[in-house]
């Protein structure tokens, strides 16, 4: 079973060939990778993409004509996949040696349509840290999971954890190719796409493998642990939506815990809260507002 290794990429060139190296660096070496380049500017790319293509037949390259953003980078990613599991890497991210390995073991259960390994977060010089955010994904995540070191999850439980606090790491997610290619993501998100993607899964009935074998390295710069998106409030205003979405999903299909939980939605609430100080030191008054709103907001 090859894997489709999709990489949509816009970004810094170091972190992005470092993230590359990882992924040619696997044991398991069954997979196909496909980079797919929204036109980041800088001339000695085209050299570096020609060499891997040379050294590897296995990679892919394409470059898009014309910049199509995140999302439909993703969904352009999405339109190129061929094999039965696809993982959509983050370019500034690390695989570790034996991901492809623990993804293929979990896609031995042909139910399993979704498949979250064990991450460790990185900073910006590669060095393993864990930030609050992530001390609550961990614990929410453990909450569902129990004490096993894999689980398989589906239904209402997994939809309620997850809109209490999103605990996946999108770029370290794999995906079986027929479920992500019959939702794909949603073209009205460009922050929650991601969660939105495993939510129409696990309600069309897809079920989610969850093992504690770390073999990711997720990136968090750690000075920009808060986005733009977040500071001025759109990152809000688009989880709002979602949220609203799901509560109407949720209770159209009985499930009466997800839709509360996505109408609480306490984890986002409270990362609102917490970044009023640094909007506030800011002067983004704008944002100030769109927060304090989406944290008070019945």
């Amino acid at each position: 079973m090859t894997i489709d290794v999709m990489f949509p990429y816009y970004g810094d060139v170091a972190m992005m060939k470092a993230a590359v190296s990882s992924i040619l660096a696997q044991e398991d070496r069954d997979f196909r990778l496909t980079i797919v380049d929204d036109g980041y500017p800088d001339e000695t790319l085209p050299a570096y993409f020609q060499g891997l293509i040379d050294s590897d037949d296995r990679v892919r390259y394409y470059r898009n004509d014309t910049n199509l953003g995140a999302n439909g980078n993703y969904k352009k990613c999405l339109s190129l996949v061929e094999h039965d599991v696809v993982v959509v890497m983050g370019a500034d991210d690390i695989m570790l040696p034996n991901y492809i390995g623990t993804i293929r073991k979990a896609f031995d259960n042909p139910e399993v349509s979704i498949v979250q390994p064990g991450v460790e977060v990185i900073d910006e010089n590669g060095t393993v840290y864990l930030p609050l955010g992530d001390k609550v994904k961990d614990r929410l995540r453990r909450m569902v999971v129990g004490g096993s070191e894999l689980a398989i999850l589906s239904g209402e439980p997994i939809a309620e954890s997850l809109i209490t606090g999103d605990w996946l790491y999108f770029p370290s997610v794999a995906w079986r190719a027929k479920a992500i290619l019959k939702h794909d993501f949603r073209e009205q998100y460009n922050v929650v796409q991601d969660i939105a993607l495993a939510m129409d899964i696990i309600m069309d009935g897809g079920k989610m493998l969850v093992t504690d074998t770390v073999c990711f390295q997720y990136r968090r710069h750690r000075e920009s642990d808060s986005s733009v998106r977040a500071l001025d409030g759109r990152r809000f205003v688009e989880e709002r939506a979602f949220f609203d979405e799901c509560a109407r999903d949720f209770a159209a299909l009985g499930w009466t815990k997800a839709a509360r939980a996505a109408r609480l939605h306490v984890t986002s609430r409270l990362n609102a809260l917490v970044l009023t100080p640094k909007v506030v030191q800011k002067r983004m008054w704008p944002g100030l507002k769109k927060l304090l709103a989406h944290s008070v907001r019945p």
